[in-house]
């Protein structure tokens, strides 16, 4: 929760509603191989200047979070440079919040 912290986010596609709730081991050679199981849930608030899509397009994205762990805004911002890019910084914004 400190603004001068950057985390890697990565963009993936999305899922069916009914991944929610999974929570154990993919097997090794499976499309997603691994460890799975949901960190947090919540809702947002689009906090950006722009409707999400448009945003998403643009590389800079404000939200306020109401997640269970994750609360308080956040921006979300393409990395410069990538080839891939899908690679993101998440940042914690300065606000009230704990």
């Amino acid at each position: 929760m400190d603004p001068a912290v950057r985390r890697l986010a990565v963009r993936t596609e999305d899922h069916p509603l009914e991944y929610a709730n999974f929570k154990g081991d993919i097997p090794e050679g499976q499309y997603g191989a691994g460890h799975v199981e949901i960190w947090d849930r919540g809702t947002y608030e689009n906090l950006s200047r722009w409707p999400l899509p448009r945003a998403l397009a643009q590389g800079k994205i404000e939200i306020d979070l109401h997640g269970q762990k994750l609360k308080g805004k956040f921006a979300l911002i393409r990395i410069a440079g990538e080839r891939n890019r899908e690679n993101w910084l998440l940042v914690k914004m300065k606000d009230d919040s704990p």
